[in-house]
């Protein structure tokens, strides 16, 4: 982790230092800031964010956003958990095998099929259910990561109906199952619900949405890109979530800090059919063993760390929260208030460009990136953002997160 910067605005920099760097290029803009439009404006804060980054005190750090030197470093040490004196994978044998099993194990599922994707993944995964059922209909909610970023592909590549259940803050309710209007085959749930904050039912909700899904003959389906970091939310082992479901997908870099890849387990029958369907959609790579190297470290170093990082989490949701009102500012909100996993939501009332102004001013000026993440206007005044809390922000007291909220809201108008 590079050194933290200086505490406050008025701290003096260093020759060469990075803070003294950000001022000579805000010199050099100036004649011309008035003149270049707000895509400009918005291209040159994020390439600003992007060399501070570099060198910022941050609450995460993951890997995708490292060299090329950096990511190809996380197989160094690939010897300690893989032979590898093993021949290479061809088609999904050898480390690929090796991989498939250890997250069968891992999910306590009969079976795990590698995909190159997600997307990839919960496709097939659904199109096989569909064929099983006799129904093309996936129960979702409306901010499921298919209905908001896969382009539609639910139904125009693999021929799926999606129906939306709720479009709450929320995971739907066991009630909404029961009453929902029209039948379906697969329910689809995201654990936990990025878009809405990272949020996740209590177990007790989770079991009797999957209980009333069954009493409709529908299957469950957990889209759980991020079921490793549910673990501490829920009490309970993975083996034990997964187990409510027919069959789960789980990614490789989300949390884990991967290459890429994801998972799909469940019953032996389906897996079997989905690699069959892996094959048809072109998902059938030649060789992957970097990917699935990456993927047996992030569950060997990554994996069991993450309760931490979801405590940890909770210590800077609060510390922001009360930083927040010791700034006194009108109003702000950090969603979900205890976060479920170790990421969360912030909200201000500011306009977008505004707060990531000041988020990377701040960074620029004290060494200190608060908020490495983009900022998202919402409604006219209204932006928020997602903080992420991995092995860096273990560092970080509360102190140090309430010190760099001050410095960050001495930026704002």
């Amino acid at each position: 982790m590079a050194e933290r910067g200086a505490e406050g605005p008025e701290s003096q920099a260093a020759p060469g230092s990075v803070p003294e760097q950000a001022a000579e290029q805000e010199q050099a803009q100036a004649p011309d800031r008035e003149q270049v439009s707000l895509d400009e404006e918005r291209k040159r804060r994020f390439e600003r964010r992007k060399a501070v980054y570099r060198h910022a005190r941050v609450l995460a750090r993951p890997g995708a956003f490292g060299t090329l030197r950096e990511r190809l470093a996380l197989l160094e040490s690939a010897g300690e958990w893989y032979d590898l004196d093993e021949r290479s994978d061809i088609y999904g044998n050898g480390v690929v095998a090796a991989l498939e099993e250890k997250v069968a194990a891992l999910l306590g599922t009969e079976d795990a099929a590698f995909f190159p994707t997600g997307t990839m993944a919960q496709q097939v995964a659904l199109r096989c259910w569909a064929g099983r059922t006799g129904d093309p209909t996936v129960a979702l909610h409306a901010l499921a990561h298919p209905e908001v970023h896969e382009r539609g592909a639910f139904t125009l590549v693999s021929g799926l109906r999606p129906v939306r259940v709720t479009g709450e803050p929320r995971l739907p309710t066991a009630a909404e199952i029961r009453a929902f209007e029209e039948p379906f085959g697969t329910l689809m749930l995201e654990l936990p619900l990025r878009d809405a904050g990272f949020v996740l039912p209590s177990w007790s909700e989770l079991t009797e949405v999957v209980e009333a899904a069954r009493e409709r003959d529908a299957v469950v389906h957990f889209d759980g890109a991020r079921l490793w970091e549910t673990t501490e939310h829920f009490g309970r082992p993975l083996a034990e979530i997964a187990g409510l479901a027919d069959s789960v997908y789980v990614s490789f870099y989300k949390s884990l800090d991967g290459f890429g890849g994801a998972a799909l387990a469940g019953p032996r029958t389906l897996i079997e059919q989905s690699r069959a369907w892996r094959h048809r959609y072109g998902g059938q790579v030649f060789q992957q063993f970097p990917t699935a190297l990456s993927a047996l470290a992030g569950l060997e170093r990554e994996l069991p760390r993450l309760p931490d990082y979801v405590r940890q989490a909770r210590v800077v949701a609060r510390a922001l929260s009360g930083g927040f009102a010791a700034a006194g500012l009108p109003w702000t909100r950090v969603h979900p208030q205890v976060p479920h996993t170790n990421e969360f939501q912030v909200w201000l009332p500011f306009d977008a460009d505004v707060v990531a102004e000041a988020a990377v001013r701040t960074a620029e000026e004290t060494g200190t990136l608060l908020f490495a993440n983009a900022w998202d206007a919402k409604a006219p005044g209204i932006a928020f953002t997602e903080v992420y809390v991995r092995a860096a922000g273990l560092e970080w007291s509360a102190g140090d997160v309430r010190a760099a909220v001050a410095d960050f809201t001495a930026r704002l108008p």
